[in-house]
């Protein structure tokens, strides 16, 4: 179950609604979020079994809690999200295997929204400040990306961002996600800061520099595909010149 804004990312969807999950009548329930509005969902599926880890509250909605993800893989170590998803599903009973790399739907086709050239995706926003490189330095390196490496920059953001000071560049503002995943999923590279986006180029093994300012990068880093990682806290003590050689040891100039 999802929101429609995400539909697109699943082959099939139900939406976050108590109708919807009693008409499908679920024989599992496993809530992977574990927030308020989830857990009534859970709750009100009817599913013979309510999964969920068991440091999710209130305890008493789920009849299967789920351990960590350290006890269910046997590891010692913090995990990556990816990893800790997976362990709910090799607990309920998936043969335990290596967690492969996120996949999306076939989308066919291009987008005409795409440069026609060859081109790197900006993302320069973030859901908070402490996690966005400034807007000075993503400029900075889109010029050296193109005029060093011959790869057109362009900038996208979500419904409502302002994109107003790379307007040197082309910029898309809300662009639909089917459209979007093509952009990411046919980009020479993808550069930006921890966000959607990053995991969305991720899941189609796009090449990435992602910039961490106070999330946690172990936890959050592109998962199984090339990518290099810039952190500093605060985030603007990252420089330009970081983010280039980031760049260059991806092997793509």
């Amino acid at each position: 179950m999802v929101e429609e804004r995400f539909a697109a990312v699943f082959e099939k969807t139900l939406p976050p609604t108590a109708r919807a999950i009693r008409s499908f009548a679920p024989d599992l329930c496993l809530n992977l979020h574990g927030g308020t509005r989830s857990a009534r969902l859970t709750l009100l599926s009817g599913a013979a079994t309510r999964a969920g880890f068991d440091i999710f509250k209130p305890g008493w909605i789920y009849n299967e809690p789920i351990p960590t993800a350290q006890e269910i893989l046997g590891l010692d170590r913090r995990v990556h999200t990816a990893e800790h998803q997976a362990s709910a599903m090799f607990y309920l009973g998936v043969p335990v295997a290596e967690v492969p790399r996120a996949s999306l739907p076939a989308i066919p086709g291009k987008t005409a929204l795409a440069p026609k050239t060859a081109y790197a995706v900006i993302h320069p926003m973030a859901s908070a400040p402490q996690k966005t490189w400034p807007a000075a330095f993503f400029l900075q390196l889109a010029r050296f990306l193109r005029q060093s490496v011959g790869l057109e920059p362009l900038f996208i953001g979500g419904p409502g961002e302002d994109l107003s000071q790379f307007q040197m560049f082309q910029t898309l503002i809300g662009a639909p996600l089917p459209d979007l995943a093509r952009l990411l999923r046919d980009a020479a590279v993808f550069i930006g800061n921890d966000s959607g986006p990053a995991h969305v180029a991720a899941a189609f093994g796009t090449p990435q520099v992602v910039f961490f300012g106070s999330s946690d990068e172990e936890i959050w880093r592109p998962w199984r595909t090339s990518h290099q990682i810039l952190k500093g806290e605060p985030i603007h003590t990252i420089t330009v010149n970081s983010a280039i050689g980031a760049f260059r040891r991806l092997g793509l100039s």
